[in-house]
């Protein structure tokens, strides 16, 4: 069975950077796109990057254009997610996920990611 688990959250001032990691165990990892989402108290969840399984393919939410950046290494079964120039609205709970499909590209809709990682907070101050 294929798990995600997030790390690299925590507290950060506005402007400062994190960087997001999400180590897959199992041997379904390489073949499936993936995605970083987060949600926030009170909002719907959100695809915030999504790269699809060569990381060729790449989507960002117009909100984090130019200050995240998604990546992943396939050998490491690994996805990453560098935060540059934080805002306090980019606080929320950040989930690492796998589409269902395999072999299919990126996709914004948390609908079609079958495997979830547990979370992992990002908090960013003013």
């Amino acid at each position: 069975q294929v798990h995600f688990v997030e790390s690299g959250g925590g507290l950060a001032q506005a402007g400062g950077s994190l960087r997001l990691s999400c180590a897959a165990s199992g041997r379904e990892f390489s073949g499936y796109a993936t995605g970083w989402f987060r949600q926030a108290p009170g909002k719907e969840l959100e695809c915030v990057a999504a790269i699809s399984w060569t990381g060729s393919n790449i989507y960002y939410v117009d909100s984090v254009k130019g200050r995240f950046t998604i990546s992943r290494d396939n050998a490491k079964n690994s996805l990453y997610l560098q935060m540059n120039s934080l805002k306090p609205e980019d606080t929320a709970v950040y989930y690492c996920a796998r589409r269902s499909a395999y072999g299919s590209s990126w996709s914004k809709e948390h609908r079609d990611y079958n495997v979830w990682g547990q979370g992992t907070q990002v908090t960013v101050s003013s």
